[in-house]
């Protein structure tokens, strides 16, 4: 993502509507139609506002402990029916709760805590991770 890593920051991303373009610009050009966007942590920068604006667009949402949910209301998140599961590691104290308490709005949401990992669930138990994932795909068809 710009600005992040070793990708030099770009003032296209400088704002929410700004990410919001930049996301609806890269599945544009990659021919995807409805994907289910996973969003592990920064990400939520991108992927929430796209959420939040355009996520009749998405077949469904997978919230990893991202940054950013204290940014909106809960009245936006409501309004929001996209199928979520909400997924975060049980020894990730910080961004993992902070995530589920704004995002348990989702009036469309599942959740899965992965056991014994943390922030990074998807690392630390990629098994669970993706057992957790799989279930959640298999039941969008």
């Amino acid at each position: 993502m710009p600005g992040y890593g070793d990708s030099p920051p770009a003032e296209t991303v400088a704002t929410a509507q700004g990410r919001v373009a930049f996301l609806d610009h890269v599945l544009q050009e990659l021919g995807i139609r409805r994907p289910v966007l996973v969003s592990p942590s920064m990400s939520g920068r991108f992927a929430l506002p796209f959420l939040l604006a355009r996520g009749d667009q998405l077949a469904g949402f997978v919230p990893v402990a991202p940054v950013g949910t204290k940014d909106y209301a809960a009245e936006q998140y409501r309004r929001v029916q996209t199928p979520t599961l909400i997924l975060y590691g049980d020894r990730d104290m910080s961004l993992g709760p902070q995530a589920l308490h704004s995002l348990w709005h989702l009036p469309r949401h599942r959740m899965a805590v992965v056991p014994d990992a943390g922030h990074a669930c998807y690392l630390d138990k990629p098994e669970d991770f993706h057992r957790a994932l799989l279930g959640f795909l298999r039941q969008l068809k």
